[in-house]
């Protein structure tokens, strides 16, 4: 009988201690990412955040519990980085020329025709260039994981195929509330209209606007080609994408975990850059299908030419170094 109840109380003993263990498990961390465009298969940004999501829980199984915030749900690009820095947010893909607004340094990726194609924004970008611009962002509060790749930007507009440096002449193009853009279109005689991404569509539909200047999975996913006739690929601009997490979410894991997070963003990212770069062909087929106007640039050198002088405003304040490191790497 003693015997009995020894080994019942044993068995209810280790029968609570599973259970507390069950009780006391880790809950599952919410992990909040958004972006500003949409949600779209294609879209690069949503590309790159669920790839995270997936990356982040094949590493770390059950510890984030990842929420999606596309479409400008938690505010435009500048209110996600100001959130980020006050740590109210945790984590966004963030195009480059907002983060030049509050670090200087990334001016060196928006500087027009710098990179030749995609495999040279990469050595740049994943190289001694790209690390010391994310360090630099860690006196904001943010950490920065690596760059995702939105593809090179072109100009669309209602008026005119632009050919040559002279067919932007008086053009009002939508640009990024960002100086290097401003001072790009100026120089290429072009009226360069800052505005946020949330106004720019109905902008486009209203006439406000003759173009903008933006990356084909943006386009397509945002349905562009139902508002502006013109698609000339420029490639002006390489538009890299920060992928980012607040300071104050960083600090919270483990080094363990860190490094996992890191591990599992270079993995999205390199995926990420495989599929977007898988559907540039696809998305000019179907933006012609849907009625755009393409065509290619007659000679890059000669736009080039006419964009030289921003290098020499933004060399200062970029850095004379890091930018003569990203010119020694493409050159």
């Amino acid at each position: 009988m003693f015997d009995m109840t020894r080994r019942s109380l044993v068995a209810a003993a280790a029968a609570m201690a599973i259970t507390l263990s069950f009780g006391t498990a880790e809950a599952a961390q919410t992990l909040r990412i958004g972006w500003t465009t949409s949600d779209g298969e294609k879209d690069p940004y949503a590309i790159a955040a669920r790839q995270f999501a997936a990356e982040l829980e094949e590493a770390l199984p059950g510890k984030f519990d990842v929420k999606y915030f596309p479409n400008n749900e938690l505010g435009d690009e500048k209110q996600m980085l100001e959130a980020l820095n006050f740590g109210t947010m945790d984590a966004a893909v963030i195009t480059n020329a907002p983060i030049a607004n509050i670090e200087p340094g990334f001016q060196v990726n928006d500087m027009p025709f710098l990179y030749a194609d995609e495999a040279q924004a990469h050595e740049v970008l994943d190289g001694e260039v790209g690390q010391e611009l994310m360090q630099r962002l860690e006196a904001k509060g943010i950490v920065g994981l690596g760059f995702a790749e939105g593809g090179f930007r072109h100009m669309i507009n209602n008026s005119k195929p632009v050919a040559e440096p002279g067919d932007v002449s008086g053009i009002k193009f939508r640009v990024m509330q960002n100086p290097v853009f401003i001072e790009m279109f100026q120089s290429l005689g072009g009226n360069a209209v800052p505005m946020a991404w949330g106004e720019t569509f109905t902008a486009a539909q209203q006439g406000t606007i003759d173009g903008l200047e933006i990356p084909l999975a943006v386009i397509a996913s945002n349905k562009y080609a139902d508002v502006v006739k013109y698609l000339s690929l420029t490639k002006h601009t390489y538009s890299a994408l920060g992928l980012l997490v607040s300071k104050r979410f960083w600090d919270r894991l483990s080094e363990d975990e860190q490094q996992a997070v890191q591990e599992a963003a270079d993995r999205a990212i390199a995926t990420q850059r495989e599929m977007n770069a898988a559907n540039s062909a696809e998305l000019i087929a179907q933006l012609e299908a849907s009625g755009m106007q393409v065509n290619d640039i007659g000679d890059a050198a000669a736009f080039r030419e006419k964009v030289r002088p921003v290098y020499d405003s933004f060399k200062a304040s970029i850095g004379e170094d890091l930018f003569d490191k990203a010119l020694a790497q493409v050159e």
